[in-house]
């Protein structure tokens, strides 16, 4: 690995940690299902690349440890805490976004 690839590396990781830090910490009210309307993704799908991760670099992680480490805290927990029932106009904004044709 070059030097120039260890630094994108390493700024793809920080840019990273500073997602799951917000994510965790300035915006824990943003619920999932929104994240997954507006953008095809969610806190869950991060935990499910970053365990993903892992095992490609033969690291194994379950689910829950991924989960962890993106929502900093067990996902019980967190869910208790801050995830809502998703209203009805949610769940038809998210069937439409998953009508979207995928790139």
């Amino acid at each position: 690995m070059s030097d120039t690839d260890f630094e994108t590396t390493q700024i793809e990781a920080a840019v990273f940690r500073r997602l799951r830090d917000h994510l965790m910490r300035q915006r824990p009210d943003v619920q999932n299902i929104d994240l997954m309307i507006l953008a095809g993704f969610c806190r869950n799908c991060l935990a499910d690349w970053y365990r993903e991760a892992a095992e490609h670099r033969g690291i194994t992680m379950t689910r829950d440890e991924a989960r962890e480490t993106v929502y900093g805290e067990p996902f019980p927990q967190w869910k208790t805490r801050h995830q809502r029932e998703a209203t009805p106009e949610q769940l038809a904004a998210f069937e439409a976004a998953q009508r979207l044709p995928k790139s």
